[in-house]
């Protein structure tokens, strides 16, 4: 699940996010900082934060102030910012969900998360992507304009095909800052990714944080790959090797309870108005409303699930009868559709039906031939599927409140 969310950054601004969250109760937090001029929307983020929720842990991803959907003026902004804009969304998470264990920064926003992890005193871990030993690294990127900026106060320069201002403040801010300290200070697990081909930041980048910072510490070497990540699958291996190293780090809650078979707990999760956490088993799902009736969209509705239940009760029935009988049926599937019509509307429904009720249709298809001598035994057959029996016919339904 996804979910967009804003707080307030350094600069007093609204700075949009967004909440990727696992089906289930979320193990632990992660808090992503994208690269200098990027956005949370950057491939490498969206992708490390998938992985992250396959393995039960929440990620927030954020534009830093001036940046992507959030508020403000970039050329206001500086590293320093930066940091308390990281600091501010640590807070939110505090604040709304559960304080970030883990810190994943790229590029400039490595460096920022090293800085920030001494004032996130939940942090258990940190983890880089390509990012810069010296923060003065990012002036090399102003080109020729940085003589303008110094002797103006100001100057446009380009970046990745866009144009930023650049006030001078932002240079100063930057010589100003004591990262080396900071990184042997972390006193936190770190993982360091490099590219060794990286022609943004240097791989020998990678060396002095690793060399800087004290133990246990790690390097993964990215082969091949670019500064953006822009490969899907360099993307998708720093997502899975980071997801299995910082496992050993996060205090994470017990075990998820495994309800026994035939037993279902549904409980909110709050994120909006409808959306419903549903545990069977040791299986997790979610449930929710349409948009057009207040919900999110983020499940399928109760009526959805029960379609789904008698759709799948038939197609499981009809397997164990073809096997059963040694027919040589092709894929099964089930259309199932469900209405709330008058009973005086429904030719199919039987005597003795008044009032509004509910009609489910089916259809059933088989991939290749149907012998046809055994069609309407698969109707028939088909009618008997457990589910089917309990829709057709009344249940008792028993209620209490919990002590």
């Amino acid at each position: 699940m996804s979910q967009k969310v804003e707080f307030t950054g350094s600069q007093g601004d609204k700075l949009a996010a967004r909440l990727d969250s696992p089906a289930i109760t979320p193990k632990a937090y992660a808090l992503f900082a994208h690269c200098f001029t990027c956005s949370k929307d950057i491939f490498a983020a969206s992708r490390i934060a998938a992985a992250l929720n396959e393995e039960g842990i929440a990620v927030l991803r954020f534009d830093f102030t001036g940046l992507g959907a959030s508020e403000g003026e970039f050329a206001n902004t500086n590293f320093s910012s930066n940091i308390t804009d990281l600091v501010l969304a640590a807070n939110f998470l505090r604040d709304e969900f559960e304080a970030p264990q883990l810190l994943i920064g790229h590029s400039l926003g490595g460096a920022a998360v090293l800085a920030a992890a001494e004032q996130i005193p939940e942090t258990k871990a940190v983890v880089t992507i390509g990012a810069p030993a010296d923060i003065e690294h990012v002036l090399a990127n102003f080109g020729t304009s940085l003589d303008a900026i110094e002797r103006d106060g100001v100057a446009d320069v380009s970046l990745a095909g866009r144009n930023f201002t650049i006030k001078s403040q932002f240079i100063e801010d930057v010589r100003q800052q004591t990262q080396d300290q900071r990184i042997q200070n972390l006193k936190k697990p770190l993982l360091v990714f490099h590219s060794p081909i990286d022609q943004t930041v240097s791989v020998e980048n990678a060396s002095k944080i690793f060399t800087t910072a004290k133990h246990p510490k790690s390097f993964i070497s990215l082969d091949k790959a670019d500064h953006l990540l822009s490969r899907r699958e360099d993307a998708v291996y720093v997502a899975q090797v980071l997801t299995a190293w910082a496992s050993r780090y996060l205090q994470t809650g017990p075990e998820q309870v495994v309800l026994p078979h035939g037993a279902v707990r549904v409980e909110e999760t709050l994120a909006s108005k409808f959306q419903q956490r549903i545990t069977a088993g040791k299986h997790q799902l979610l449930a929710d409303e349409p948009k057009d009736v207040g919900g999110a969209d983020t499940g399928p509705s109760p009526y959805d699930y029960l379609a789904a239940a008698l759709g799948a009760c038939t197609t499981m029935t009809l397997r164990m009868y073809a096997n059963h009988k040694g027919y040589d049926l092709g894929k099964l599937s089930v259309e199932v559709s469900h209405a709330k019509i008058h009973a005086k509307d429904c030719a199919d429904c039987g005597e003795g039906k008044t009032g509004r009720i509910d009609r489910f249709e089916r259809v059933i298809s088989v991939e290749g031939d149907i012998p046809a001598d055994i069609s309407d035994s698969l109707l028939k057959i088909a009618d008997k599927c457990p589910v089917h029996k309990t829709l057709e016919h009344s249940s008792v339904v028993a209620t209490s409140l919990s002590d």
